[in-house]
């Protein structure tokens, strides 16, 4: 009965996203205001239906329903519950649910929180997001039922959560990135609202613009989070593989950056109005891309846990039905929108101008890396593998000249900037770069061999850190207290930048002076890596609520003081019988001591991975940091002032 009423709250979900995509559009169109209003009321319905949905997929899966096939591919009686609530969203189906239940979300907070809009204008915004919602849900009650039964032939027993998915990574990431993925389906609503009405100015950038600060907080947190998780699950001690599905968050993140700085733009002084619309479209186009690739099994990853080639069709032609509308749309509409507006060669329009194209190239490099094996494929052009050289070929040095270009970029002014007002900045911190990435790394060689890399990231990441330092201390003075009268806006972008440099330099540290070993130790055995001496005690054996494992005891010790006492496990799961390495880590921010256990050999001997991976953790620090610059930058006050009337009239469509 729960299966059922679950399935028929997603039809009248169905329902009002279909007509939320329609009344509020024919009536911006006919003038009803009536039927405008009703997106709101329309878009809290859809919520509420949606969320009636989810939660009874939820109880049965927390009641054991193995009678519904999706509950049956994904759980077991041995489960604990909190793995249970996210083996929700672990698969196809669930995940397409959780995908409808954000979008839902994202709408009903447009609904809530953009009253002051013009009505024609969220009117049009709303019927966009119901249109999206209305193909969600088709492809989720069409092709991807999670609520389909197996019967009469009930199983008495669940196959199972993936192990690699028993992890509280599976609770947060997914629906942070998701967050991030369906975020950007508001301003992609924003910009199609806009050509539609076939006007766009610097009020609808000011709009738009918190929506999309939250999309790319929800989106950063999220791959954040995913690198994090594939650091100590995955058991192989990296944070980034160049893995398709990566590359598919990836993409849409630099698009949404370049977004972000180009709507900055756009706001401030008019320009590149019709480049924003199509950063927007893009953002969300290669959002849905993302979902293709990861759900249509296409890939083969280790983060494709839920794939099916037969409705891969179906997110095939949505993806070309909403990104080959849009883009005609905007063919018809786009350049009529663009208003030309002076500025020097040196001015900020143009550093953002640099800092855009730079993201858009490094977003197309990855585009093809990842599509190009894929197409070949399909040509019979033969197998064709795309690997983290190619990707780190091109990578790098746009990330250094995107450094070099932030670095600039802060001394420059609106419309015009004089070159020896840039160049009377540059030399301190410039010096302080190169002093730094001078005296850095051979400090750094006591522990571990002298990098030319390490000297390359010290340079980039204290450039950009001290270009901010003189800013700040130009806009500020020795007075602190005056941090408070600067804008949100002004102070979220410094605290991303600076967390943009820390996340560079762990990085380049830990990719420039890593230290690995495979070993084979015995009871007994001793291996000594970067001044840290691994004593191999033995192995115990010990039972989980689901699984049995060998737990092996490591004790590290430096100059005979003892740092850390690690436990890697191997671990045996009952249900499926799968094997999963489980690391275990002694975390600092200057260095993370990492242990994982591979086979067993004779003679009670294991093959055992030792690794000290030198400021790693300032890659997540970085980007925590990065994160709650956006999310700062989102609270800016000019963004809560309710407008006037007269602004409204004034931008009505």
């Amino acid at each position: 009965m729960i299966a059922e009423l679950g399935h028929f709250a997603l039809i009248i979900a169905l329902a009002m996203a279909l007509l939320l995509s329609l009344v509020p559009m024919i009536g911006s169109f006919r003038g009803y205001s009536s039927w405008m209003r009703l997106a709101s009321s329309l878009s809290l319905g859809q919520l509420l239906f949606v969320a009636v949905s989810f939660v009874c997929l939820a109880i049965a899966f927390l009641m054991d329903d193995f009678s519904l096939k999706y509950v049956s591919q994904n759980s077991n009686t041995a489960l604990p519950d909190h793995y249970k609530i996210s083996a929700v969203w672990a698969a196809h189906e669930g995940s397409l649910m959780l995908w409808a239940l954000i979008l839902a979300g994202w709408t009903a907070a447009v609904a809530l929180f953009s009253r002051s809009l013009p009505l024609v204008l969220s009117a049009r915004i709303l019927s966009v997001l119901g249109a999206i919602s209305v193909g969600f849900a088709l492809f989720l009650i069409l092709t991807s039922n999670p609520f389909e039964r197996l019967l009469p032939m009930v199983p008495m027993e669940g196959a199972d959560l993936n192990p690699l998915l028993q992890d509280i990574g599976l609770i947060i990431h997914p629906p942070m990135l998701y967050m991030g993925y369906v975020g950007f389906a508001v301003p992609f609503a924003f910009a199609i609202a806009a050509l539609i009405g076939g006007q766009f100015d610097s009020a609808w950038a000011r709009w738009s613009r918190p929506w999309i600060n939250l999309a790319w907080v929800f989106l950063t947190i999220g791959i954040t989070l995913g690198s994090w998780w594939a650091y100590y699950e995955l058991g192989w001690g990296g944070w980034w593989f160049w893995d398709p599905v990566e590359n598919a968050s990836l993409m849409p993140w630099l698009v949404g950056t370049a977004l972000m700085h180009s709507v900055s733009a756009t706001e401030k002084r008019g320009v590149f109005r019709s480049w924003t619309l199509l950063l927007a479209i893009f953002a969300f186009s290669l959002s849905l891309l993302g979902t293709f690739l990861v759900r249509s099994g296409i890939l083969t990853s280790v983060h494709a846990f839920a794939s099916d080639p037969e409705r891969g069709v179906f997110m095939l032609m949505f993806l070309a039905i909403v990104t080959g509308g849009s883009l005609i749309l905007f063919a018809l509409r786009g350049p009529a929108m663009q208003k030309v507006k002076a500025y020097s060669g040196w001015s900020r329009e143009v550093m953002l101008l640099i800092n855009n194209l730079i993201l858009v190239s490094a977003m197309t490099m990855i585009l093809i890396g990842t599509l190009y094996p894929l197409v070949a494929d399909v040509l019979e052009l033969g197998k064709i593998s795309v690997g983290p050289p190619y990707f780190n070929f091109f990578f790098v040095p746009l990330t250094v000249g995107l450094v070099i270009a932030m670095g600039i970029a802060v001394f420059t002014r609106w419309k015009s900037t004089e070159v020896n007002l840039i160049l009377g900045k540059i030399p301190v911190p410039f010096l302080v770069a190169i002093i730094s990435a001078g005296i850095l790394p051979f400090y750094l060689s006591l522990d571990y061999s002298y990098s030319i890399t390490g000297g390359l990231t010290i340079f980039m990441s204290v450039w950009l850190v001290a270009t901010i330092a003189k800013d700040l201390i130009e806009k500020m003075g020795i007075n602190l207290k005056r941090i408070a009268k600067l804008s949100h806006s002004y102070l979220g972008m410094q605290l991303a930048h600076t967390g943009l440099a820390i996340c560079i330099l762990g990085v380049g540290l830990s990719s420039a002076y890593d230290q690995i070993r495979e070993l084979r130790m015995a009871p007994g055995d001793k291996a000594l890596i970067a001044g840290y001496e691994f004593t191999f005690s033995g192995v115990n054996a010990i039972a989980g609520p689901n699984f049995s494992a060998f737990q092996a005891h490591i004790i590290v010790t430096k100059n005979n003081q003892v740092v850390a006492n690690l436990f890697p496990e191997k671990r045996h799961y009952n249900a499926g019988g799968q094997v999963m390495t489980e690391a275990d880590i002694d975390p600092s921010i200057t260095r993370d001591i990492y242990v994982s256990m591979g086979e067993p050999l004779a003679d009670g001997a294991w093959a055992l991975s030792l690794q000290v991976k030198p400021f790693v953790r300032c890659i997540w620090l970085g980007a925590l940091m990065v994160s709650i610059g956006g999310l700062l930058a989102a609270t800016d006050r000019r963004y809560r002032r309710r407008r006037q009337s007269a602004s409204n009239n004034e931008v009505a469509l």
